[in-house]
C-alpha cells in the first residue's frame, strides 16, 4: 500500500539523513543507503511500484527546479567558459577510455562506443543536494557544475542519436538536433516574454496559493517539453527555475516550493534510488562491476577536473567540481535501457551497469565533502 510505504520512507529517510550528518557525511548518502536496506535486496519493506516511481520523478524535477531558483544568473553567465570546459572534459575522457574498456571486454566496435557514451552521461541531482548542504550551490564552483550538467546532457543525447543511427536504430540526427535547438530557443523566449506575464496574471486570481501553483505549472510544462524533445526533464525543470529566479516572485516561490519538496517528494526520490537496486547475480560479475566502477569514477573525476583546472580553478576546487560530476543517476539508466532494447547491451551487462550507476551515485556525496572540505572550513571560520 503506497500510503504505508510513504510513511516508512519518510521516517526512515529523515532518521538516516540525520545519522549521516552526525557521521560527517551529507544526508543524501544516508537516504540512498536506507533505500537499499528498505528495498527488495534486504528488508523487502518497500517495493518498486509505478506510483513510487512517479513520486520519485516529481521529486527529482522539484529538486532541480529549486537548484535553478538558487542559481545566480549573472554568475551563471560568467561561468559559461568553465562550464563548457568541465562538461566537455567530463565527456571526452569517459567516452574514450570507456570505448577502450569495451574493446578489452571483447565487445563490438559499436557496443564499445555505446559503453563509452554511457559512462559519459551525468546527473547532478544528487550533487545538487550535497552542494546545498555544504552551502556551495551559489558559489562559482556550484554554478559551473550546474552549467556543465546542461552541456553534458545535450552533447551526450545528440551523440547517442548519432550512434544509434549507425546502430540501425530509426533515428534522424538532423531531427534530433533541431528538436533540441527548438526547445532551448522556445524556453528562452517564453522565459523572457511569457513567464513574468503569466506569473503576474495567474497570481492575481482570487484563490489561495496562486503564486506557487503558477510556478509549478511552469516547472512541469518545461520538464515535459524538455523530455518530449529529447532533453532530460530535469534540465527543463532547472531552466524553469532559472527563468523564475530573475522575477519578483523568486523568494516566495523558493520558500514554498522547498517546503513542499523536502517534506515528501525529494526524500522519496533519494530513497527510491536505493529501493530499485537489484543485487542478484552480483558475485558472478563482481570483477566486472569493480572494474567498470573504477573506470566510471576516475574518468569522470579526471576529465571534469582537468576541464575545471584549464578554466582557472585551483586543484581543490577542480577536484570538487570533478567529484560532483561523477554520479550518473537517472540519465545513464535511461541510456542503458535504450542500449538493452537495441541489443547494444546484454541482459547481464545491463545488470552490471545498473550496479555501477548505483556505486557512482553513492560515492559522489562523500567525495564532494572531502574535496570541498577546505572551502567549507573557510566558510565556517568567516
Amino acid at each position: 500500500m503506497i500510503i504505508l510505504q510513504l510513511a516508512i520512507i519518510l521516517i526512515a529517510s529523515k532518521i538516516a539523513g540525520s545519522l549521516s550528518l552526525r557521521l560527517g557525511q551529507p544526508s543524501v548518502l544516508g537516504k540512498l543507503l536506507i533505500g537499499i536496506i528498505l528495498g527488495p535486496s534486504v528488508l523487502k519493506l518497500i517495493t518498486e511500484t509505478e506510483t513510487l516511481a512517479e513520486f520519485s520523478q516529481i521529486g527529482v524535477i522539484l529538486l532541480m527546479f529549486i537548484a535553478g531558483l538558487e542559481t545566480d544568473v549573472d554568475e551563471f553567465k560568467r561561468t559559461g567558459k568553465a562550464s563548457t570546459f568541465v562538461g566537455l572534459g567530463g565527456i571526452i575522457v569517459p567516452l574514450v577510455l570507456g570505448h577502450f574498456a569495451g574493446i578489452i571486454l571483447n565487445l563490438t566496435t559499436i557496443q564499445s562506443w555505446f559503453l563509452g557514451l554511457l559512462l559519459s552521461a551525468n546527473s547532478v541531482s544528487i550533487s545538487v543536494q550535497a552542494l546545498k548542504e555544504m552551502n556551495q550551490i551559489k558559489t562559482r564552483e556550484g554554478t559551473t557544475i550546474l552549467g556543465a550538467a546542461v552541456i553534458d546532457d545535450v552533447v551526450v543525447i545528440i551523440a547517442l542519436a548519432f550512434l544509434m543511427s549507425f546502430a540501425g536504430g530509426n533515428v534522424n540526427l538532423t531531427t534530433v538536433i533541431l528538436k533540441k535547438v527548438l526547445f532551448f530557443a522556445t524556453a528562452i523566449l517564453v522565459g523572457w516574454k511569457v513567464v513574468p506575464w503569466f506569473l503576474k496574471k495567474f497570481s492575481s486570481l482570487k484563490v489561495t496559493e496562486t503564486v506557487i501553483s503558477s510556478a509549478l505549472i511552469i516547472c512541469f510544462v518545461y520538464a515535459y517539453l524538455a523530455e518530449y524533445t529529447g532533453v532530460a526533464a530535469i534540465i527543463g525543470a532547472y531552466i524553469a527555475g532559472l527563468v523564475i529566479s530573475v522575477t519578483n516572485f523568486k523568494n516566495e516561490v523558493f520558500e514554498k516550493i522547498e517546503t513542499i519538496s523536502y517534506s515528501i517528494f525529494v526524500p522519496v526520490f533519494f530513497t527510491s534510488i536505493g529501493v530499485t537496486a537489484q543485487f542478484s547475480g552480483l558475485t558472478q560479475n563482481l570483477g566486472l562491476i569493480v572494474l567498470l566502477s573504477i573506470i566510471a569514477i576516475l574518468t569522470k573525476l579526471i576529465g571534469a577536473s582537468i576541464g575545471a583546472k584549464l578554466a582557472g580553478f585551483n586543484w581543490n576546487s577542480s577536484l570538487g567540481i570533478g567529484s560532483a560530476m561523477v554520479s550518473r543517476g537517472e540519465v545513464a539508466l535511461i541510456i542503458a535501457t535504450i542500449g538493452l532494447e537495441s541489443k547494444l547491451l546484454t541482459q547481464d551487462m545491463f545488470a552490471v551497469i545498473v550496479i555501477v550507476i548505483l556505486v557512482t551515485t553513492i560515492i559522489t556525496p562523500p567525495m564532494m565533502k572531502w574535496f570541498f572540505k577546505s572551502k567549507i572550513q573557510a566558510r565556517d571560520l568567516a
